[in-house]
């Protein structure tokens, strides 16, 4: 397996051949690659726990309202999944930080497509001197005179290796920087997603927790009203008790609401006074990935789309035209074009000229001086070269090796993220039942509270406070169990989504413009 993503990941980086790089063992191998094996991708497909159909189909487990997003003076601004995502692209200022580096580089790229054109110098030049001076015979002369030139000049220094090489490899960076522009887009848009969550987390809690607070309430009532003798006085203590930690659970839980509202809000660049209320059903589960496809078959998937994969390729194809450079760099000359007519040399070249004896100035005529070289530079007597290219390899075996890492890693935070799909899943499945369970079971402790039975001469009651104070807390805590796993449900399955690179042959159901709909999770047939 190892073998063969690395296969993938040379031939997209140009060092392998492209065609069945990743499934034909007759392929040649790079230095140090072990032989692929005969099939890819093979294995059985893993069963996979969809979440419950009930929640799928919009049946709310905790049958209980919303939660109000007005509370203490909050100002709500509705919002849902597909607008979030959609800000995710364009607002946060890592994606915009990310641009401008690409378009850096691009600018850097058209620098680098230019380099043969001659660098034109335009102005004017006055030349003056007084005293002694030397004749090529060796002769000290006395003279004073002046000259005046205007005019302009080409002058280049043309290597020949940089003109080819040097575009090559700032393209490259250019697609190095669009990747990781890509890859910024990606990461915030799981960040969006994740905030996204907590913020359902929160009110799926929230609502729960009102409820939890609502049953305590009608508890405490109920273990005050009654009769004196079926009850020890420490029952109504209890149930007192319980409602006070219901209350907190409530300040508690909208506190996270607007903790996890405030971040979501700073990563859209949205007002942070306001309460974001998402649109979707806190308990909805979100399903974006095929939930059929099984592991082996998602790695390969991701190691041809990850932005960050592409990123490294171009690295890796850009320190080698940079290797290719240096190589060839003492091979050939360098063209040398510069301008004479004026010093120092490399300013003016074709123009008016004129002067004479002091400061007098006439006699002006047009003027063109012009010198053209062809130089081979060999530096440092060729151990600079030399020097040269050993470090342009170097750059290039790193980058290489670090392509290698990009796609260990990739793979495994697919199989991590797909794990922790798998596992939230479960919990999903378990979690469910157990909170209608813990619904059902407060109601009937609540409503058998003040019921009573006759056990021989003695009256009992049939439901006794400290069973109904036991029940919701046990509702609380399938509560919290419940919406943490659809929590993490959501999250892994974006998770996922980002390990693979955002693959479009991978979703399961498009997320709409509008508000969003729960997608398909039982296997297609």
């Amino acid at each position: 397996m190892r073998a063969t993503r690395r296969a993938i990941a040379l031939c997209a980086a140009g060092l392998l051949p492209a065609c069945g790089c990743t499934t034909d063992a007759a392929r040649p191998l790079a230095r140090g690659q072990e032989p692929a094996p005969r099939t890819a991708f093979a294995g059985p497909v893993l069963p996979y726990p969809p979440p419950p159909q009930r929640l799928v189909t919009g049946r709310n487990p905790l049958a209980a309202d919303p939660p109000p997003a007005t509370a203490g003076g909050d100002q709500p601004l509705p919002i849902n999944l597909a607008t979030a995502l959609q800000l995710a692209g364009a607002r946060p200022l890592d994606v915009q930080i990310a641009g401008r580096q690409v378009a850096a580089a691009a600018a850097v790229f058209d620098r680098a497509r230019v380099l043969w054109l001659p660098n034109i110098s335009v102005g004017a030049d006055y030349f003056a001197h007084t005293g002694p001076q030397q004749n090529f015979a060796g002769d000290i002369l006395k003279s004073n005179r002046s000259t005046f030139m205007a005019g302009f000049g080409p002058n280049v220094v043309f290597n020949f290796s940089d003109a080819v090489y040097a575009p090559l490899a700032a393209r490259q960076d250019v697609r190095a920087r669009q990747a990781l522009e890509q890859t910024a887009i990606n990461d915030v848009s799981f960040q969006v997603a994740d905030a996204y969550f907590a913020v359902q987390q929160a009110r799926g809690e929230l609502a729960g927790a009102l409820l939890a607070e609502k049953m305590a309430d009608d508890l405490a009532r109920r273990a005050t009203a009654l009769a004196s003798g079926l009850a020890p006085p420490a029952e109504e203590n209890r149930a007192k008790v319980e409602l006070a930690r219901r209350r907190q659970v409530v300040f508690t839980a909208r506190e996270r609401w607007r903790v996890a509202g405030a971040e979501l809000g700073r990563l859209l660049r949205l007002d942070p006074t306001l309460l974001l209320e998402p649109a979707e059903p806190a308990f909805l589960p979100v399903t974006v990935i095929d939930p059929t496809a099984p592991v082996d078959a998602l790695i390969p998937i991701a190691l041809g789309t990850r932005p960050e994969l592409g990123a490294h390729q171009a690295v890796v194809q850009a320190t080698l035209a940079r290797l290719k450079q240096e190589k060839l760099r003492p091979l050939v000359p360098s063209l040398a074009v510069r301008s004479v007519s004026t010093n120092p040399s490399g300013s003016l070249g074709y123009g008016t000229f004129g002067g004479g004896r002091n400061d007098r100035l006439d006699d002006f005529s047009g003027r063109f001086d012009i010198d053209v070289q062809l130089l081979w530079e060999f530096q440092s007597l060729g151990l600079g070269n030399r020097a040269r290219v050993a470090e342009r390899r170097a750059e290039n075996e790193a980058a290489t090796l670090d392509l290698f890492r990009t796609q260990d890693l990739i793979a495994a935070e697919v199989v991590q993220a797909y794990a922790q799909v798998r596992a939230a899943a479960e919990r999903l499945n378990e979690a469910e039942p157990a909170l209608r369970e813990a619904v059902e079971l407060a109601n009937r402790n609540l409503e058998g509270i003040g019921q009573t039975r006759r056990i021989g001469d003695a009256i009992v009651l049939v439901v006794r406070p400290q069973e109904a104070v036991a029940a919701v807390q046990a509702l609380g805590q399938a509560n919290a169990d419940f919406f943490a796993a659809v929590a993490d449900y959501n999250r892994a399955q974006f998770r996922l989504y980002r390990a693979l690179g955002h693959p479009a042959q991978c979703l399961a159901g498009a997320v709409g413009t509008g508000t969003a709909s729960p997608v398909a999770t039982e296997p297609t047939p």
